[in-house]
């Protein structure tokens, strides 16, 4: 069988290698390409190693081995190496994954909101008919100090007080969404708890402050914040009755393998939903107990729900198109040196 010389192996392979130098200088993570240009991607990374054990072998020139030493070596970092922590991929989680896996799991999303605020609206309406109702759910005396605390409007406090409210605020609405996720390991039931145990008691506070004749002040406090932060409270224990799901019907795998399998998508919900108690915390510190005139107030929230609610719906979804394959490439190896010599 005839070797080839050096100038027929460059012309042969040339192709493939510009190919995957084309791939090597286009800055788009591997992991964002399609499946068939990332399998494409591998085969042309083991053609080019392939080919410079060849040219190692046969002793072609060392110009000829170092560009392929080269370009298999930078294949390799970007094909083993771990992913960079980059702030593009907080703004994809933002931006495209956190509505995409609500979307995926909307079933438990819906199921999340109804548990948290059919009982709100429905505690609400009975303390307003019946206020004799509240004091089933919560002691005379943590009913009139919330209505106390909301007797007269908020009219903005200094800025050190802000300050160490928002951290407050942070700890106890994250505190109060971990519960209604994390209780969904007890095959969903803590979740199903804490949704329903949480609307009664929100719904119920709202209903006595609103017939204590204070509803107007309590209302204007939360209805900005308040859309972040119960909608965000409703996801997670939606995601806490998603992780409980996966535990009952397995699929066929593991109890743990079914977990894993439910893993991403539950890990982006509930960062997605930390987020928004982070956006809470901020309004309910130095926006909503401000000085603003109630109407800005209101208009701000409206605002929130509806861009809140295109979020959910739209974001994320594709509009392009599907990427054509890859383009071989019809230029030389490299400027300089020219690959050359005897074979």
């Amino acid at each position: 069988m005839r070797l080839w010389t050096q100038d027929e192996f460059v012309s042969r392979r040339q192709g493939e290698w510009t190919a995957l130098s084309d791939i090597l200088t286009s800055g788009k993570p591997l992991h964002k390409l399609p499946a068939a240009d990332i399998s494409r991607f591998s085969a042309l990374y083991r053609g080019a190693c392939a080919d410079l054990v060849h040219a190692r072998d046969v002793g072609f020139t060392p110009d000829l081995v170092s560009y392929l030493d080269g370009l298999a070596g930078r294949a390799h970092n970007i094909l083993y190496a771990a992913p960079p922590y980059r702030i593009a991929a907080a703004w994809d989680l933002v931006a495209r994954e956190f509505p995409r896996a609500l979307r995926r799991n909307g079933r438990f999303f819906a199921l999340g909101m109804t548990l948290f605020f059919a009982p709100m609206v429905l505690c609400l309406v009975a303390t307003l008919f019946f206020p004799e109702f509240a004091y089933q759910v919560l002691s005379r005396e943590q009913l009139q100090g919330m209505a106390d605390m909301y007797s007269e409007a908020h009219t903005g406090r200094d800025e050190s007080t802000d300050a160490g409210m928002a951290g407050f605020y942070v700890h106890n609405n994250v505190g109060i969404a971990f519960r209604c996720f994390a209780t969904g390991i007890l095959l969903g039931f803590g979740s199903l708890f804490f949704l329903i145990y949480n609307g009664v008691v929100m719904g119920t506070v709202l209903g006595h402050v609103i017939a204590a004749g204070h509803g107007k002040n309590i209302l204007t406090f939360v209805c900005t914040h308040g859309t972040f932060e119960l909608t965000a409270i409703a996801i997670a224990g939606g995601a806490g009755l998603q992780m409980g799901y996966a535990l009952v019907d397995t699929g066929g795998r593991t109890r743990l393998g079914s977990l894993r399998a439910a893993g991403r998508d539950l890990a982006i919900i509930i960062l997605g939903a930390a987020i928004m108690l982070f956006i809470a915390a901020g309004l309910e510190a130095f926006w909503s107990p401000s000085a603003a005139p109630p109407p800005a107030k209101w208009a701000l929230a409206g605002v929130f729900t509806i861009l809140l609610t295109l979020y959910f719906a739209l974001a994320g979804r594709s509009t392009t198109t599907a990427r054509p394959g890859l383009r071989a490439g019809s230029q030389g190896i490299v400027a300089t040196p020219t690959p050359g010599g005897r074979p």
